[in-house]
Formats: structure tokens, sequence, C-alpha cells
């Protein structure tokens, strides 16, 4: 199941006129609709300019992973076209695989074909914690297990989402392995990786060092931005001798 917004669209609003606005919105969600048509998904809802979309329903789907993640990379690309020249738009995906409860829900006079449950609640929460890392698509550990092999991706953290006792692993999903920067995208990782286990590790400044240098080959990395925050924090303020890295 996946769940995108668009990030800060409540301040777009504003500097719009109402026709200029919902021209935009149907141009947006028209676009984002026949990506995910395209990709043999499910549109359950618009809320506002939020889209929730599933697959695996009501046809049943093995790659049904994949297609939500080529599907999101799609659109990811999508917003950058559509958005209007004066405005910087970004669009944010939480993205979750598992079981759920699909069918028509609802009362006696009006119903809808939607998922309910634990996983659907999941993704998004994920779609909102990007706003922590500065990421665009956040996924669930078991749609990474799905994807992996096909698509590049790193460990954001191990998160306690709202809602939840029990910590979640999430990843970036960041392109496709065929992806024409495969190698700049593999190095970033790479470095990346280094700088989360030494963080992991309480070694602050050498995690800060491998941040900083993927800032030195992708300059806006909000997830590196962000560990040099907490580094930076847990240097000034340590956290507890039981720490076990999750946030």
């Amino acid at each position: 199941v996946l769940f995108s917004d668009i990030e800060g669209f409540t301040t777009i609003s504003e500097k719009k006129e109402p026709e200029e606005l919902v021209s935009f919105l149907n141009d947006y969600l028209g676009a984002m609709t026949d990506i995910i048509f395209d990709h043999s998904g499910t549109v359950d809802k618009y809320i506002g300019d939020a889209i929730m979309a599933f697959w695996g329903a009501p046809i049943e789907q093995d790659n049904h992973a994949e297609l939500a993640c080529r599907s999101t990379l799609k659109m990811m690309k999508k917003v950058e076209e559509l958005a209007p020249q004066d405005t910087n738009i970004n669009s944010r995906f939480g993205i979750a695989t598992g079981n759920m409860i699909v069918g028509n829900i609802g009362s006696y006079n009006r119903f809808n074909y939607t998922v309910l449950g634990d996983t659907v609640n999941l993704s998004a929460r994920l779609e909102a914690a990007n706003k922590q890392f500065g990421s665009s698509t956040m996924i669930a550990e078991q749609t990474y297990e799905d994807v992996k092999d096909n698509f590049y991706c790193r460990q954001l953290d191990l998160l306690v989402v709202k809602g939840k006792t029990k910590p979640v692993r999430v990843y970036e999903l960041m392109a496709e392995k065929s992806y024409s920067d495969a190698e700049q995208t593999e190095e970033i990782i790479s470095i990346y990786q280094k700088g989360l286990d030494h963080y992991l590790n309480k070694k602050w400044d050498r995690a800060i060092d491998q941040f900083k240098k993927v800032l030195s080959l992708k300059p806006k990395d909000g997830p590196s931005q962000t560990y040099i925050e907490r580094c930076q924090e847990f240097k000034e303020e340590p956290p507890p001798k039981d720490w076990d890295g999750v946030f």
C-alpha cells in the first residue's frame, strides 16, 4: 500500500487563486493516477492533495512491491515536470508490504473498496516520517526485502512510529538498478552506510566525516544532514548506555 502527499501544500495553496490551485491539483492527481494505473495499481482515494493506492488486489500480483516502487519513482520524476516555475514542489511517499483486509467497507448507503490494517497504518506513518529525514520515499523492511535486487535502497533508521511500540527498520527508495548514474548511487550508499555504522557505534566524529563525504557528492542529501545534526546533539548530550539506535 502507498500513501503520497505534496510537501508544504498548505503554503502553496495560500499563494494561488482557487481556480489556479484546482487546475494544478487536477493535473497533478491526473498524472499520478495515470502512472499508478500504468503499473497495475488500484487508486483507493484522494484526500485533498494526498493519494492512497494499493497493489495485489482485486487481482493477485506476485510483483506487487516492485510495481509500487517503480510507480513511485516515475511519480517523483513527474512531480518535477509538473511543478510551476515559481513553485518548488516535492512529494513524499510511504510504502509498506504485508497482510491487509481488503473489501467493501462503509455504510449501508455508501461504501469504498479499500484496505485496512496495521500495514496500512504503517505506510501512512512512513509517508509523514520523511519529514524527519528530508527524504522523498520511505519503505518498510518487508518492501525492501521484496525489491532489494532490483532497486537501490539505503537504511534510514530504526523507528518507533506513532501508534506502535516495536521499532521498524525503514529504508529510502533511491533508484532502479538500471539507473544511468548507478555507479555514483552505489558510492553514495557505501559511504552513507559507513557513516551509519559509526553512528550506531557512537563514533560521532567519524560518522560526521562520512556523512560530509556524502554531501560532497549529493549536496542536498537530507538523511546525511539529519545524521550530522543528531551526531552533534549526541556529542553534547550522549544517549543512555543501553541505547540501541532506535529513534
